[in-house]
This record gives structure tokens, C-alpha cells and sequence, in this order.
């Protein structure tokens, strides 16, 4: 069916260039500025049956098109004119017409036209060649729709590492899930502590109705079977299938186009994630592959989440234990104290006053026992010095002021005892602690103001030193600040064998026991200041009504 080398085309080149043009794949046809068919190639005619009517001379768009003016939209724009005004080539690639009734993947042209010109550049001729480029337009398809899939799957790994809240997390990969699936309505179901129902988390684009009331038992339906046997599962339209629960809600809700993954992290499955379209059938199993890829991201972030509440849990528990330990500690210690004060403390005096009457005794008979006088004295010495080593033992045991008179009372009276026979002066300023606080709040800043008051009496070479506590019923803040030679905090990161550092980071250590925290800020030369703070723990309930039938 190839066309002779027609009268149009001669004086261009040899009848050689004409049949190696007859022989291409592409289509090839040469028209000239009037339109008129001057070549056709066997691949051109062989897909346009002519009926055997040659197509040289006549019009290119009734020839081949079938119409009867120059191609316009919404065909396409017939580039002819603007590659004779230019003298350029010209390319699009353009979608190929369906014939009738022909169905099946929309099919793409690239048509490159390219102007003939004679010895003087003046366009005889265009060349317009036609290929087929479905596949290739396929393939970039292909490679974006990876591109986007990479995107949404880089997304949600960010949001997994870098986020805490799981319902921040869940809802944002569900959202970036329906957008790059196209899904008009979703949901993620997590399963109960008991691992036997799932329900849902998070859902977009489904009634409040429908969410609450899906409750799904594990192996029940197409949710309940992905949530046990661990597989996505693709259906075309999930309100025809018999399999679906809650089918007057499906219908309800307009569902039919659905995909189910699993939620996975290891070796289990934690959830399942939903996402559906009103259309039937939209989606593929590529979009199948990548909603199952997201689901075992989203499986890590749930298992993450339930890992930190069982850490906050456990660490809760034990800051409990350490408050009742330390609550022990200080019970002991009392009773201790209680003991060596009813016990030992009246042994000894009782051994002093026996002592002095003995002492009494023999200076009135008027014997003279020298020897026996000066160690009777020197007896009664050591046990009134016993005695106030004893009482001295107590007080750093347990000082009774501080169940006497109150924490403020007991800072006060420790810090002017120890450091004003030093000869540093020291200032008190105390506010809202007429209130007794739960007894480890008491005990904890009492003895960090014993610490740090040692330290600024062992270490500090200071002449001038502020207390200040101030609490409200939200916590306690208690700063103490010296004017001494100061240290570098930064390099003291460690506990030393000299035992250097001890007393810091064990005043830090107590301070985390009750919730709270501390603060060291120290300059050489400029004094140091240590800030602490902790919940006041103090009950509000039993100060709200103070009336006679409260």
C-alpha cells in the first residue's frame, strides 16, 4: 500500500531516502503547505484502511482524520502553519482517538513535525512523525507513582521517629494514606489490652455514628479476618460481599472500593487500618502493596506508644516505692531516735547523777581519795559528754523541730545554728508554708538545705548566705544562695574516689525521687546558688471547707 514518490516531493532528495522512510516503524507522513498528502509510510496506511483510494494529493485531515477542515480541538491543534511561519520543528505528545466501541488503556502519540526545505530555505514540505509512546508514558507513571510512594512512606517514618502522641501519628498516616490512594473515607482499629476486639482509633471521612458502634471480634468479617491471619485483603466492592459486618452501615455509608491491611510489629498484629471509596474497584494492587507497607510503620508506632505508657507506668511505680522507702527510712529513724531518747539517753543521765552523788558522798565523810575523786569527775565528764553526743545524734537522726514546729521553722533554726557560730551571716525568707506538706516533701528539702548549708560551711569560704523557700499548691521552690569562692559546674560531671561530687549528684538523685528537680549554677568568684524544686503535694480537699459541718 506504499504511495509512489509523488510530484510535490521531487528535486528533495533520491527515491533511496523514500523507501528507507516506507520501511520505518513510525508513521511518517509528508504534507504540504496546503495540506496535500505527499508520502504516506506502509505503517501510516497499514493502520488507516483507505479502501484502496491513494491518499497522495488530497487533504492529510480528510485522508486520515475524516473531517472536513484542518484539525482544531478538542483533537489537537494542527502545528502546520506555526512550522511554516517558524521554520522549526514542533512536538506533542497527544493522547491517540479511540475508534468506536473500542475499549481498553488510552493509548499516546508523540507526532514530531519537521519543515523540507529547498536550496534557497524557503519550506517546501513538513514531515510529521507519529510514535507510539503508551509504553513509555507508562513507565514514567510507574516511576512517579514510586516517587509518591517513597514520599508518603518517608512521611510517615518521620512522623513515627519524631512524634509522641500516637493519635497525632494514626491521624496523620491515615491522611497521607488517603491521599495517595485516592480514598475518600478511612479508619485505623486497634485491638483492646486483650487482644480479642478492635475498634476504631482515628477515621476520617466516615459518621461518628458508624465509627462508635463498629466493634469488630477478632476473626469476625473481612477486618476480623486480616486482624488474624496478618494479610491485606483488596475487594472490589465491599457492600456486595457477604463477609462484610455491619452491611446496613456499609450501604449506609456508601462504601465499595475497600482495602484492609494489618498493623503489624515482629511477629503480631496490633491493628488493622481501612481505607474505602465510593467508586468500585479503585484500588490496585500496587496501592494494596503500599497501604500494607505503611500499616507495618504505623504497627512500629503503636508498639512504641504502649512501650512508653508501660515506662511512665513502671517509672510512676517506682518513684512510689521510692516514697514509701523513703518514708520507711525516715519512720525508722525516728524510732531510733525515740528509742536512744527513752532508752539510752536516760541510762546516761541516770549513770551521771549516781556519779555526781558518789562524788557528793565522798567529799563529805572528808577522805581524802584524790584518785578516786578525779576519776569519779573525769567519769561524770564523759558521761554528760556522751550524753550530748548522743542528744547531737538525735537531732541529725531526726530533728524534732521538724515534727514540732514545721520544715520552715526547722531550715531557719539549722541554718543559723550551723552558720552564724561560723561567722556567716545568714538571711531567711520563707512564704506560703504555713501549711504542713506531705511528710517526703518535708524531709527531702530539709535535707538538701542540710547538704548545701555543709557544703557552704566544708567548701565555700563564704561570709553571707539567703535561704529562701516559697511554696503554693503546685510545688516548692527552695533556693539557697552563698557568696563564696564558687566552682565550675560543667567539670564536675562525676563522683571522684576522693568522693568529690558525691554530695551534689546525691541531693540530685533525692530531689527526682519526689517528681522534681534541681539546679546548680556556680561561677569562680562569684558565689553559688542551688535551686530546687518539687511538688507540694499539699491536699487541697481538706482545706476547702473549714465549716462546722465539713
Amino acid at each position: 500500500m506504499a504511495s509512489k514518490r509523488p510530484a510535490v516531493m521531487s528535486g528533495l532528495d533520491d527515491a533511496a531516502l523514500w523507501q528507507l522512510l516506507d520501511f520505518q516503524e513510525d508513521e511518517v507522513l509528508v504534507v504540504d503547505p496546503e495540506y496535500r498528502v505527499g508520502f504516506a509510510n506502509s505503517a501510516l496506511l497499514g493502520r488507516v484502511a483507505s479502501g484502496g483510494v491513494s491518499t497522495v494529493g488530497r487533504p492529510c485531515y480528510e485522508a486520515f482524520e475524516a473531517r472536513q477542515s484542518p484539525c482544531r480541538a478538542p483533537l489537537w491543534l494542527c502545528p502546520l502553519e506555526k512550522v511554516l511561519q517558524s521554520g522549526n520543528d514542533v512536538s506533542l505528545i497527544h493522547p491517540r482517538p479511540r475508534p468506536s466501541g473500542e475499549t481498553g488503556p488510552v493509548r499516546y502519540l508523540k507526532i514530531t513535525w519537521h519543515p523540507l526545505k529547498d536550496e534557497h530555505g524557503d519550506v517546501r514540505a513538513v514531515v510529521e512523525v507519529r510514535r507510539d509512546v503508551t509504553a513509555a508514558r507508562e513507565l514514567e507513571s510507574q516511576i512517579l507513582r514510586r516517587h509518591h510512594y517513597l514520599y508518603a512512606l518517608n512521611l510517615i517514618s518521620g512522623a513515627v521517629s519524631a512524634l509522641w502522641d500516637l493519635d497525632t501519628i494514626l491521624n496523620m498516616s491515615l491522611g497521607i494514606a488517603l491521599e495517595i490512594v485516592n480514598g475518600e473515607s478511612g479508619g485505623i482499629l486497634l485491638l483492646d489490652s486483650r487482644g480479642r476486639n478492635l475498634s476504631y482509633r482515628v477515621h476520617r471521612g466516615l459518621s461518628p455514628k458508624y465509627a462508635e458502634r463498629v466493634r469488630v471480634k477478632v476473626g469476625e468479617g473481612i477486618v476480623g479476618m486480616v486482624a488474624r491471619n496478618g494479610e491485606p485483603v483488596l475487594m472490589e466492592d465491599v457492600s456486595q460481599d457477604p463477609r462484610a459486618v455491619y452491611r446496613d452501615l456499609v450501604s449506609a455509608e456508601g462504601l465499595k472500593g475497600f482495602a484492609s491491611v494489618p498493623l503489624k510489629t515482629k511477629d503480631r498484629v496490633v491493628g488493622v487500618m481501612n481505607v474505602a471509596s465510593h467508586m468500585p474497584g479503585r484500588f490496585t494492587e500496587d496501592d494494596l502493596f503500599l497501604l500494607n507497607s505503611i500499616g507495618f510503620q504505623i504497627g512500629t508506632a503503636v508498639e512504641q506508644s504502649r512501650l512508653y505508657d508501660r515506662l511512665a507506668k513502671a517509672r510512676e511505680r517506682y518513684r512510689v516505692l521510692l516514697r514509701h522507702s523513703l518514708t520507711a527510712q525516715e519512720e525508722e529513724r525516728k524510732r531510733i531516735a525515740r528509742e536512744l531518747h527513752d532508752d539510752t539517753s536516760q541510762a546516761l543521765t541516770s549513770l551521771a547523777l549516781s556519779l555526781q552523788a558518789i562524788i557528793g558522798m565522798a567529799e563529805m565523810k572528808g577522805i581524802d581519795h584524790r584518785e578516786l575523786l578525779d576519776r569519779l569527775r573525769k567519769t561524770h565528764a564523759n558521761a554528760v559528754q556522751a550524753g550530748n553526743e548522743i542528744v547531737q545524734l538525735m537531732k541529725e537522726l531526726r530533728p524534732t523541730l521538724l515534727d514540732e514546729l514545721g520544715m520552715a521553722t526547722a531550715i531557719r533554726r539549722y541554718a543559723k545554728d550551723m552558720l552564724d557560730p561560723q561567722g556567716i551571716s545568714v538571711t531567711t525568707e520563707f512564704s506560703g508554708t504555713d501549711q504542713r506538706f506531705r511528710p517526703e516533701v518535708e524531709v527531702t528539702l530539709f535535707r538538701i538545705a542540710q547538704g548545701v548549708i555543709g557544703n557552704i560551711l566544708e567548701h565555700s569560704g563564704a561570709s553571707h548566705a539567703v535561704v529562701k523557700l516559697e511554696c503554693d499548691s503546685r510545688q516548692c521552690t527552695l533556693r539557697v544562695q552563698d557568696d563564696g569562692k564558687g566552682f565550675e559546674v560543667d567539670k564536675l560531671t562525676r563522683v571522684d574516689q576522693s568522693g568529690r561530687g558525691a554530695g551534689l549528684f546525691t541531693m540530685k538523685e533525692r530531689v527526682k525521687l519526689v517528681g522534681g528537680h534541681c539546679r546548680v549554677s556556680s561561677h569562680v568568684g562569684k558565689g553559688t546558688t542551688v535551686t530546687v524544686k518539687v511538688p507540694s503535694g499539699r491536699d487541697l480537699d481538706d482545706e476547702t471547707d473549714k465549716g462546722a459541718d465539713s
